[in-house]
């Protein structure tokens, strides 16, 4: 009367779907440098929590008295798993059936996951590899016909990024939607070497534009730093603790606020270093990754997007344990200057803090948006209204803490202006329609071309009008609210956290996330 012998089956068929491609496949994979998808899921996954679903699906082959013959499984797994102890759902392509072309219920496993993902409210990592459920020439002659083209994920995709949090590891070479799959994420990270991304792969592109190597073509160097990829990592280990600690500063989705972490490091430190941070010469630069370390909780600072956009720096960072998102303007890159890239880096940025109530942290230095031929090439003033629409649209606590520079249009958008934000400057701050020194020609070119000695001339007027620069006259007419000591920016900040937190209301935002 027992089921003993159905369970006997189950495990042979579980075991059948262990072999994934079989040994061969897996040998390949590992000569090239990379884990299976099994391995990666275990790496990825607090020890013994995965639990997988849809492992039976596959192409099965009968013998003649009706027994299982053979079975190739589906190449994508999915299922759930604890990161850092906190539930998630996980899905990877398996690169050893087919290089992940789309077949053995791969399309259906893949709308499963993203349904899961969204419905138990649980934060998703996809592992790509290869075409991520896209198509294969070869399955034309397997199918019969040839199927027509349907965005028979994109609904999950759009939904999703306004649900839960969404990390894509590009972990080999992934095409068309594999490549979507990818970048229709909050945060995305390729493997330096090892994985490419492409709308279509060399072989495609060789009929229209000649032969390339897969780096050639869409190795990380390319997409990490033209925004389509977020982060770089040096191995597959080093992109799965970029996930994890990506995901420790967000909510499991949107209906809930992120947790506060303990903190040993007292809210009241002060770096010595600070008041000199800043050069007193304006055209001297300074280390702003410098400056966010010595304010944000010891060793807190989770950078996103170190490669592209660079005159701003994003990430994630703690403030008496709370979890912050930050901003700051980096005056190695462009002299801080927004870029059509840093517009859309910014765009992106803000509209994540918005999703997962992350208060929002700015340390301004902006001499408003690039200019020149190139940036009006890019479209510029383009992309920066569309950064200066997320700012505005944003609702989550905000405050900016002036550092230098802060003029112009982009300058203008430190802070969302139609809602109380809390701001301060330091002494070294100093703002405006345009900056001095490049409105001085303007405004008294004839006065400086006349003079006996104009580069005497323009020295004496630029100093003069430094006066009326100052900060301190600012704060006179209540341009600004105060002017702190940079060696109290941190006990500030901590205050803001504390402030904030009460006010993060879970729910899904009024505008969604885009890609």
């Amino acid at each position: 009367m027992s089921w003993e012998k159905e369970i006997e089956e189950l495990r042979r068929r579980e075991d059948l779907a262990g072999r994934m491609g079989g040994p061969d496949k897996v040998k390949r994979q590992h000569d090239g440098g990379k884990l299976t998808v099994r391995e990666r899921v275990d790496q990825l996954l607090d020890k013994g929590s995965f639990h997988e679903i849809g492992g039976l699906a596959g192409v099965a082959q009968y013998g003649a008295d009706g027994a299982l013959a053979d079975f190739t499984p589906a190449n994508l797994i999915f299922g759930r798993g604890l990161v850092n102890g906190r539930p998630v759902a996980v899905t990877g392509d398996d690169f050893t059936v087919r290089g992940g072309a789309n077949d053995g219920g791969i399309k259906n496993k893949l709308l499963a996951v993203e349904r899961m993902a969204c419905d138990l409210r649980l934060p998703l990592v996809r592992l790509v590899d290869g075409t991520g459920g896209g198509g294969s020439v070869k399955n034309l002659e397997l199918q019969g016909h040839s199927p027509m083209p349907k965005a028979f994920l994109w609904d999950w995709w759009t939904s999703n990024l306004s649900e839960v949090p969404v990390v894509s590891l590009a972990l080999g070479s992934v095409a068309g939607l594999g490549a979507a799959r990818v970048v229709a994420s909050h945060y995305s990270v390729m493997v330096k070497g090892s994985s490419q991304m492409f709308v279509a792969g060399p072989p495609v592109v060789e009929w229209t534009h000649g032969k390339f190597e897969k780096n050639e073509l869409g190795g990380s160097h390319i997409h990490t730093r033209n925004g389509a990829v977020d982060d770089e990592a040096s191995s597959e280990a080093d992109a799965f603790e970029c996930a994890r600690k990506f995901l420790s500063y967000l909510p499991n989705s949107v209906h809930e606020v992120p947790e506060r972490k303990e903190n040993r490091d007292d809210p009241e430190r002060a770096d010595p270093w600070l008041i000199e941070a800043v050069p007193r010469d304006p055209r001297k630069v300074y280390n702003m990754r410098k400056i966010i370390g010595a304010v944000m909780d010891e060793g807190s600072f989770f950078e996103i997007g170190k490669f592209w956009g660079r005159s701003i720096v994003t990430g994630f960072a703690r403030l008496s344990g709370w979890p912050v998102a930050v901003m700051a303007g980096d005056p190695m890159q462009y002299g801080g200057a927004w870029t059509a890239r840093t517009s859309e880096k910014i765009t992106r940025f803000v509209d994540l803090a918005q999703t997962f109530h992350l208060p929002v942290v700015h340390m301004v230095d902006c001499p408003g948006f690039l200019i020149g031929p190139q940036a009006e090439a890019e479209g510029t003033i383009r992309f920066g209204m569309r950064a200066a629409a997320a700012i505005l649209q944003s609702t989550v606590p905000w405050c900016s803490v002036i550092v230098r520079k802060v003029f112009g249009v982009a300058g203008a958008l430190h802070q969302n202006s139609s809602r109380y934000g809390m701001r301060m400057a330091w002494p070294s701050a100093e703002w405006g329609s345009l900056p001095i020194a490049g409105g001085l020609e303007a405004a008294y070119r004839a006065e400086i071309e006349a003079a006996p000695d104009p580069a005497a001339k323009r020295t004496e007027i630029e100093q003069r009008i430094r006066k009326f620069a100052s900060p301190m006259r600012g704060a006179e007419r209540f341009d600004v609210e105060e002017i702190i000591d940079p060696r109290h920016t941190r006990k500030l900040l901590c205050e803001f956290a504390d402030l904030a937190a009460p006010l993060r209301t879970p729910g899904r935002s009024f505008f969604g996330v885009r890609p």
